[in-house]
C-alpha cells in the first residue's frame, strides 16, 4: 500500500493582502463604541504566522505602503516569526485598512483597500527567490478578486500541472463577496481551486458559490483536480477528501469571542500537520485546535496551547475528542 501524498516538508510562501485592522474594544457595534484597537488582519499572514507558531518555516509575499500602518503591518507579522524580508513597499499607494463592527448577528468588516499597495501586485512575483526555495505556495481567493493583475499573479501559479510544479499549491476559496462583480466568482474561483494540490473551502461558502444543496460528496464531484479536499461544516466538523476516501472530525466545541480569522487558523493548523507527516486525521484535529485560538480572541492571531497540551489533545481516542468539551477553555486559558 503506498503512502498517502503529503507536501514536502520545508518552507511555505504565503503570497496575498495584509491589512491594518481597526476593532471596538471591547467588542461593541461602532455606533456605541469608545475606543479602537489597531491590529494587522491578512488571510494568508494569519495562516503564515499561525504555521510559524507551529515550528512551520513561512514567509510572508506581498506589499504595503510607505506608511506608519504599512510599517506596523510588517513588523506585526515579523513579530510572529515569519520572514517578511521580501515583502514590497510601495512609495506609491497605501495600506489597506479594514475595520470591523461587531453585532448580535455577527461582525461586519468594512473594507478600505482599492487601489492599495498589495492590489499591484503581479505574476513577477513568482519569478525567482523565494518561491525556487519553497516546498509549498499558499494562495487564497481574496488575491484574485483585488485587481487584474493580482488574478493574472494566482491564474499563472496555477497554470502548471500539479506534477510540473517544483512545489505544491494550497488554496483557501475564501470567497470575498464584495470584492468580485457580481456572478463572476462561482466559475473563477472554481477553476482556480480545482488547479491546486490541497484545498480548503467551508460548505457554506460552497453552497453560497455552486449549488445550495452540495454536500462534501458533490463538492468533490466539482473540484476533482485536488489531491486533498477540505470541506469545513462550520462548529460541527471538518471533512477530508484523498484518493484513500474521506476522513470527517468533528470540530472542539467552545465559548466564541469572534469567528474572524478561524478558517485561517484552521488552514494553517491543517497544513502544519501534512508538512510534519502526520495523518489526516491528526491534520484535521490540528486545524481544529488552532482554529480555537483565534475564535477566543478579537484579533486574528491567538495564542497556542502549549505544545504539551497540543500533543494531549491530539492523542485523545476518537470518542474522547468527540466528547472533549469542558476542558478546551480551561488549555486557552491565559
Amino acid at each position: 500500500m503506498t503512502a498517502p501524498w503529503r507536501p514536502a516538508p520545508g518552507r511555505v510562501v504565503c503570497v496575498g493582502e495584509t491589512m491594518a485592522a481597526l476593532a471596538p474594544d471591547p467588542p461593541r457595534s461602532l455606533t456605541d463604541a469608545e475606543q479602537l484597537r489597531l491590529s494587522t488582519a491578512g488571510a494568508e499572514s494569519n495562516v503564515a504566522m499561525y504555521l510559524a507558531d507551529h515550528g512551520i518555516p513561512a514567509l510572508w509575499l506581498s506589499a504595503v505602503g510607505d506608511d506608519p500602518l504599512g510599517h506596523r503591518v510588517r513588523a506585526a507579522v515579523a513579530a510572529a516569526g515569519v520572514d517578511v524580508s521580501q515583502v514590497r513597499t510601495d512609495p506609491h499607494r497605501p495600506t489597506g485598512l479594514l475595520v470591523k463592527n461587531p453585532g448580535p448577528t455577527g461582525t461586519r468588516v468594512h473594507y478600505y483597500r482599492t487601489g492599495s499597495a498589495a492590489s499591484a501586485l503581479g505574476p513577477d512575483l513568482l519569478d525567482g527567490e523565494p518561491l525556487r526555495s519553497a516546498a509549498l505556495l499558499h494562495l487564497t481567493g481574496i488575491t484574485p478578486a483585488l485587481s487584474p493583475s493580482c488574478r493574472d499573479l494566482v491564474t499563472r501559479a496555477l497554470a502548471a500541472p500539479a506534477g510540473e510544479r517544483p512545489y505544491a499549491i494550497s488554496f483557501d476559496v475564501n470567497h470575498r463577496a464584495a470584492l468580485w462583480p457580481d456572478g463572476t466568482a462561482p466559475g473563477a474561483l472554481r477553476a482556480l481551486a480545482d488547479r491546486a494540490d490541497i484545498v480548503l473551502v467551508g460548505l457554506d461558502e460552497a453552497q453560497r458559490l455552486w449549488g445550495d444543496d452540495l454536500t462534501v460528496t458533490g463538492v468533490r464531484d466539482l473540484l476533482p483536480g485536488p489531491r486533498i479536499l477540505v470541506v469545513k461544516d462550520g462548529a460541527r466538523a471538518a471533512t477530508a477528501v484523498t484518493a484513500d476516501g474521506s476522513c470527517t472530525v468533528p470540530a472542539l466545541r467552545t465559548r466564541v469571542v469572534e469567528p474572524v480569522g478561524a478558517g485561517d487558523a484552521f488552514a494553517a493548523g491543517f497544513l502544519a500537520g501534512l508538512l510534519h507527516g502526520g495523518t489526516t486525521a491528526r491534520a484535521l484535529r490540528l486545524g481544529h485546535i488552532t482554529a480555537v485560538s483565534a475564535l477566543k480572541v478579537t484579533g486574528d492571531h491567538g495564542p497556542l496551547p502549549e505544545p504539551a497540551e497540543t500533543e494531549r489533545l491530539l492523542g485523545l481516542a476518537d470518542g474522547d475528542w468527540e466528547r472533549y468539551e469542558d476542558g478546551i477553555d480551561r488549555v486557552f486559558a491565559p
